[in-house]
């Protein structure tokens, strides 16, 4: 999910220097939600590699992959930009007709993955990923490489409204985004209880999403130390989306929910224990506040955090 969000502000880039662009945009079908929702994508085509990679050499998976490669090659674009890099995205833009555009040997995720490509260009590794994904289609598409804040583009203004009032949500409250795909991202659950009774103290409410059973056992621990928590039932991404969007505040460990807050422009502090956030951290969008802390091996402390939320200057 972080690829994606963090791919968001180059729509909006392509649309200041080609009003009349037409963007399609290939995205893994489990995150293809938060593309629809950005209103100048014209179309979010779905593909299902995690899901193929489970059943390979199943009859309805090789159907399926059949059909998606025939909707792909039914249209002609004059471009096909890889901003993420991959062997897999590669092979996508391979699919497809146009000219396929991608970051040199030296300069992508996967070197090899670069043979694939027409047109090639250098972008410095060393750089945040947003930056790496608005560099990259700039010199694609020939215009200035844009040093603006990022612009995510989704619609704010309409989300948090959304929120459905059977699920029980105060009117203030802050998104803890305990859970992440691997476990060496992961804060100490003592860590979150500590926190969240410092947060009970300011008189905030904590909100604890869970996509699966283990996750809900994390807010279960998290919760029976925090009584003033809700742990949310299992939502799809516009719900959680429009849940986040109604917050306070967002903090959170490595994981496409906190970045998926900053585009929604949500205070929001990301803690980074197994990465390095100066490469794909949490990058505030205009008018909007985000703060990295922690780092590779550099777990912060509640202190830390604490510390941080206290730059939001949020009244309860």
């Amino acid at each position: 999910m972080g690829d994606v969000i963090h791919n968001l502000p180059i729509i909006d880039d392509i649309r200041t220097h080609f009003p009349d662009a037409e963007i399609d945009w290939v995205v893994e079908e489990n995150f293809i939600e938060i593309v629809k929702l950005h209103p100048m994508v014209n179309h979010a085509i779905p593909i299902a590699f995690r899901r193929w990679r489970r059943n390979l050499f199943s009859r309805k998976t090789y159907q399926e992959i059949i059909c998606s490669l025939k909707n792909l090659r039914e249209k002609k674009y004059d471009y096909i930009i890889d901003t993420q890099g991959l062997i897999k995205s590669a092979l996508i833009c391979l699919c497809t007709h146009g000219v396929r555009i991608g970051r040199d040997w030296q300069s992508n995720r996967e070197a090899f993955a670069s043979l694939f490509y027409q047109r090639r260009f250098h972008v410095e590794f060393n750089q945040h990923a947003v930056n790496r994904g608005r560099q990259l289609t700039a010199m694609a598409l020939g215009y200035p490489v844009p040093n603006t804040p990022p612009k995510y583009g989704l619609p704010t203004e309409n989300m948090a409204s959304n929120i459905e009032a059977g699920l029980g949500l105060p009117k203030k409250y802050v998104m803890c985004l305990h859970a992440t795909s691997r476990n060496s991202k992961l804060w100490p659950i003592q860590n979150w209880i500590q926190l969240g009774k410092a947060l009970e103290k300011k008189g905030f409410i904590l909100v604890l999403p869970r996509a699966n059973n283990i996750e809900l056992e994390r807010a279960k621990t998290i919760a029976k130390s925090v009584s003033n928590s809700i742990i949310l039932p299992k939502l799809g991404l516009i719900k959680l989306a429009e849940i986040t969007a109604g917050s306070k505040a967002a903090i959170g460990v490595d994981t496409g929910l906190i970045h998926l807050s900053v585009a929604l422009k949500i205070p929001s502090i990301a803690i980074y224990i197994d990465s390095d956030p100066n490469l794909n951290g949490a990058y505030a969008a205009e008018n909007s506040v985000a703060i990295n802390i922690g780092g590779r091996s550099l777990s912060p402390s509640v202190d830390d955090v604490l510390h941080a939320f206290s730059e939001f200057n949020i009244s309860v």
